[in-house]
């Protein structure tokens, strides 16, 4: 068994158990519990579980998120950095995809006043955001408008979304994880952002440190899709270093 297989097996384990110890896996798995010890300490490692004296449970589910509105206010500081480092990143002449949630609204915010950046949005609080702007050209995807989020997913969205070639995509994840990849509890906003993630050569994440280590129901893409991920200085170490092998480009705000 491979050590991915050994991972998804202890995970599937304590899917059914609200704990499990070392001993237990050993036997289960067929494996050594040096070889278990060092399969927990990895999903430790990446937040999928917790460790305890002689075993592990597994980390809580994230939940639902609440609309974006109720979010603006929720680790503010760490999402007005992360804007304004992120906006940086879009230079003169650029055509830039920036797609839902509070964080994406800091980066529109950052740009204001830029010149010759064509933006692409299927988000309204973007939409409003650059909509007097002179030196930015504005395209909105229209859609079925997901009222919570106050955003534009689904088939008209996507059926744009292919007819258009932005050079970079910034985007908001609701959970992260670097074995499950990116996750999102909404499932039909999924495939929306399937085909955002697809439709430029260069992926920017944006996400502060609360969204790393959590599972959602759904998976959006591997942690493989994302260039250029840009978070806050309170990452967990752990999962910052690991990371580094995988994610091109990370910038703390």
């Amino acid at each position: 068994m491979f050590t991915y297989e050994r991972q998804h097996k202890i995970l599937q384990i304590l899917e059914k158990s609200p704990g499990v110890r070392i001993s237990e896996l050993s036997a289960s798995l067929g494996v050594s519990q040096a070889t278990v010890r060092r399969d927990l300490d990895r999903l430790c490692e990446v937040g999928q579980i917790r460790r305890i004296h002689g075993g592990a449970i597994l980390t809580e589910r994230e939940p639902p998120q609440a609309p974006v509105i109720q979010r603006i206010a929720q680790n503010s500081d760490e999402k007005r950095r992360i804007g304004r480092l992120a906006a940086s990143l879009v230079s003169e002449g650029d055509t830039v995809f920036i797609g839902s949630g509070s964080t994406t609204q800091e980066v529109a915010r950052n740009l204001a006043g830029r010149q010759k950046i064509t933006v692409i949005t299927n988000a309204m609080p973007v939409i409003n955001q650059l909509s007097q702007e002179e030196g930015i050209n504005l395209i909105a995807t229209g859609g079925f408008l997901r009222s919570s989020e106050l955003s534009f997913i689904g088939h008209l969205t996507e059926q744009v979304l292919r007819e258009l070639r932005p050079q970079k995509v910034i985007m908001g994840i609701q959970a992260f994880s670097l074995l499950e990849g990116l996750t999102n509890d909404y499932l039909p906003e999924v495939s929306t952002d399937r085909v955002i993630i697809q439709s430029a050569p260069e992926v920017i994440l944006v996400a502060d440190h609360t969204k790393f280590g959590k599972v959602c129901a759904a998976l959006v893409a591997p942690v493989t899709a994302i260039h250029t991920l840009v978070t806050d200085a309170s990452i967990n170490a752990d999962i910052l270093a690991s990371l580094r092998g995988v994610v091109k480009n990370i910038f703390l705000a």
